[in-house]
This record gives C-alpha cells, structure tokens and sequence, in this order.
C-alpha cells in the first residue's frame, strides 16, 4: 500500500490545494498523516489559514475521519543542519557555519544539493519510527511543478553516479530505492486545458522512464455543463432556438430584449466550444490508460470547509 504521495501540476492548477486535500481524505480515524511543502512558499500556511511554518512538524488539522494532519514546511538549510548533525555530529561547527553564511553560500551554490536535502527529510519523515511503530502512515509531498519533477525526483540518482561508495551512495541508494518502491506514488494535476495537460503527458512519460510509478491525474476544477449533448451541438452552429432562450430568460424573471437574447445566445456558443476542448484534452488524460479522479470547481474560493468537501471526494 502506498504511503507516500507525491503531488506535482503545472502552476495554477491547484496543486497544493489538491495536496492538502488529499491528506485531509487520507486522515482518517486514528491516522497521522504528514503535509510537507519543498518549495517555501508557505502556501500550506495561507491555505489552512495558520500562522507561518518553522522546520517543526506541528498539527494544522483533523481530517473528515477524526485523523491528524501534520504539516512541515522543509527548509534546505535547516535540512543541511540536520543532516550535518546526524551524520557528521557537527551540531556546533554547523551553526557556526550557518552563522557565517556557508550554509547559505553551499546550497546556492549547488543548487542540486537542495533537491538532495529535501527529498532527504521526506525519506527520513516516511520511515521514522516512534516506539517501534511508523511516525506517520502516510507522506504527502507538495512537490515542484510537472516541469522540474522529474529531475527533483531523480536528483538522487545523479549524487548516486557521483559518490561511488560511502555514506553519500548508500543514502541516495536508498533514498531512491525509497522513490521507486510500491509504498510511493506520484500524482499529477491538471486542468482541462492545452498547456496542462501537455504538461501532465509528457511529465508522465518522463517519470516512467525513470521508472518512477504513477499513482492518478488529478482533473482539477471540473464544471459540468448545463446544456445536454443536443443543446451543446446547436450552440456551436450558433442555432439554439430563440423561442427556447426566450423563454428560459422569462422564467428566470428577466426583462426580455433582442440584445439580451443575442447575448445569451453568444455565451452558450463560447460555452459550447469550451466544452468541447474540455472534452478533447480529457480523452488525452485517459488515453494514458491511468486512474482519472476529478475535483469540482469551487467558485466561491478555497477555506476550510471547502478543502474537506475536497477530501470528501477524494474519500469518495
């Protein structure tokens, strides 16, 4: 079964909220359950309406089932702390070098090393034990977008072909081993749209080749479509039957005019169309031939109630 999910999508699709949501639904009753964002953006923060996150697993909810979500916003240089600490025992020396600035300067520097350290305290995060039982029982990553996935998942890979042997190797082995193994999966988000979805498609093919295993497309924001099948037809001909938009505008209790008709008449046509490439970028999602779950579009926004209808559906 797996326990660690791995959240990517192309900017604006929602990916955080979906990664939230999905911990909210995976929650359930007696479950821990650990949020970790990797970019520093604190959109966990903003999203459950909390203060900040320090480098400090801390509860910020209780999901639909009576579960704990945790949330940990990973900071790479308290990681590189961490890590210097743990392996190295240079707790003291480590401060020292933060305190003048090496810490900074090495990851900057090195900007792959950042990508190390973060999927590092996941790995760490996903197998940590309390008493002889698992920390969490399940991880959920929201991860760097669908264009830089790929190499942030596989950075690991990279160290490994550098640091032929020693402790370096054996942790990125592992680490890997860890990415690749039944207990990971990686979810993809996407709208019904050209760009995201080309995104998602071709992110697919890129972390399969790295043997990488897809867990589902999230389709993110789903509208359904007021018209039928017919009335869609029409309206891309531009043919709707004034008789019937007139009388749909009276029974809504509008002032009727030709403009007001036309009008109308125009936005079921945009609407149509739209539907249409909805429907065409969704036969490109199945024909991957992976598991589809779709979230509805919440208009008026995101807070807490609507993030646990999101869970719901997950649940669903």
């Amino acid at each position: 079964m797996a326990r660690l999910h791995v959240v990517t999508g192309k900017g604006g699709t929602g990916k955080t909220t979906v990664a939230a949501a999905m911990a909210l639904a995976l929650a359930e009753q007696g479950k821990r359950i650990l949020l970790v964002e990797v970019e520093g953006r604190q959109g966990l923060a903003q999203l459950f309406d909390v203060p900040p996150l320090p480098y400090v697993e801390r509860r910020i909810a209780h999901g639909p089932g009576g579960g704990e979500v945790f949330a940990l916003a990973v900071d790479a240089e308290a990681a590189l702390l961490e890590y210097l600490d743990m392996y190295y025992h240079l707790g003291r020396a480590g401060k020292a070098l933060e305190k003048v600035g090496a810490i900074d300067f090495v990851t900057t520097i090195a900007p792959g090393l950042r990508d190390v350290l973060l999927t590092g305290k996941v790995y760490e995060a996903t197998r940590r034990k309390v008493q002889g039982k698992l920390a969490y029982d399940a991880v959920v990553v929201d991860a760097p977008p669908t264009g830089r996935i790929a190499p942030f998942l596989n950075v690991n890979t990279e160290v490994a072909g550098l640091a032929k042997v020693g402790p370096i190797r054996n942790q990125a082995d592992a680490i890997m081993g860890m990415l690749r193994s039944d207990i990971t999966r990686i979810h993809l988000v996407t709208l019904l749209e050209e760009m995201p979805v080309q995104e998602t498609l071709d992110a697919v093919g890129q972390l399969e080749a790295l043997d990488l295993r897809i867990g589902s497309i999230v389709v993110n924001m789903v509208r359904n479509s007021p018209l039928d099948d017919e009335a869609l037809a029409l309206a891309v001909k531009e043919k709707l039957p004034t008789a019937d938009l007139t009388r749909g505008l009276k029974a809504a209790g509008l002032t009727i005019g030709d403009d007001l008709v036309e009008t109308l008449a125009s936005e079921a046509h945009d609407h149509a169309i739209r539907v249409g490439l909805e429907r065409e970028n969704r036969d490109r999602i199945d024909a991957l031939g992976k598991q589809v779950n779709e979230l509805t579009l919440q208009p008026d926004g995101i807070d807490q109630g609507t993030l646990l209808d999101l869970a719901e559906e997950f649940r669903a």
